[in-house]
């Protein structure tokens, strides 16, 4: 049986259309957050209520919330979780810069990976936690506002009741958030976040690594990189594919994805 030779064109940092990436990344973030938003929510509402006080399910939760609030209510705290969007592209351009960074002074691909892995999660983390906080808590509000010991003013509930988006909802949370607890209160999980996901990323991305070399070597592919592309002054790395906080690739961004020109 003729085996297929395979000619792998790996792309690079440097070769990258970085507005294309950046706008396309975002948009297809985007449109799978907008899909899964409302089960984020109601997985929310369901594990910090008290026993069955609300909601017997997760079926049950979403007619009452459609039935309640409406399918605004289904998305609340959508606008301020976009803003982890910025946490994602965070991570990419980390992992590139810092793996770039580390090749000047190791070799070592597992070395390369796993810091840069690590360090990446480190910025992700810290920019979506404390989205992540103020959102959550906007998530429990309306139906689910006893769930949550920060209300909206009356004024917010009245512009909510008439399904009018308004940022100062998201105000009045961030003010009773710093007045209650200050600059912690927008970190709390913080520290179980990075032993969460920093261990994940700094893992994932040597084992990436490791069986794609071992796919390349069964393969009897050249792993050798194109002449006059990618090398410059020993320091430098070849652009794999991932998706941000270290939960593997992400096909659909095209992100370092191999062109293969096949020969028989």
């Amino acid at each position: 049986m003729m085996q297929q030779k395979r000619n792998i064109q790996i792309i690079e940092w440097e070769d990258l259309d970085k507005r294309k990436f950046y706008s396309l990344g975002v948009f297809m973030t985007m449109t799978t957050r907008a899909t899964v938003y409302p089960f984020t929510l109601i997985r929310t509402r369901l594990q910090v209520q008290k026993g069955k006080s609300l909601y017997n399910g997760t079926f049950d939760a979403f007619w009452k919330i459609l039935q309640a609030e409406g399918a605004r209510g289904l998305y609340r705290g959508f606008m301020v979780n976009t803003f982890t969007l910025i946490s994602g592209q965070a991570y990419i351009t980390t992992y590139e810069l810092v793996r770039k960074y580390v090749s000047c002074y190791s070799s070592d691909n597992t070395v390369k990976s796993l810091v840069a892995g690590g360090a990446a999660s480190l910025v992700a983390q810290s920019i979506t936690v404390p989205i992540d906080v103020v959102s959550q808590q906007l998530m429990v509000q309306g139906q689910g506002g006893q769930l949550t010991r920060f209300k909206l003013k009356p004024k917010m509930v009245m512009a909510t009741t008439k399904h009018r988006v308004t940022f100062g909802q998201t105000r009045d949370i961030v003010v009773q958030i710093f007045h209650v607890d200050g600059l912690r209160g927008f970190y709390r999980g913080y520290v179980a976040s990075l032993l969460t996901y920093i261990p994940n990323s700094a893992v994932w991305w040597p084992f990436y690594h490791f069986y794609g070399a071992l796919q390349i070597g069964s393969s009897r592919l050249s792993t050798s990189p194109p002449a006059g592309r990618g090398w410059t002054d020993g320091c430098c790395d070849r652009l794999h594919p991932h998706q941000p906080h270290g939960r593997g690739p992400s096909p659909s961004t095209g992100r370092g994805s191999f062109v293969c020109d096949r020969d028989v």
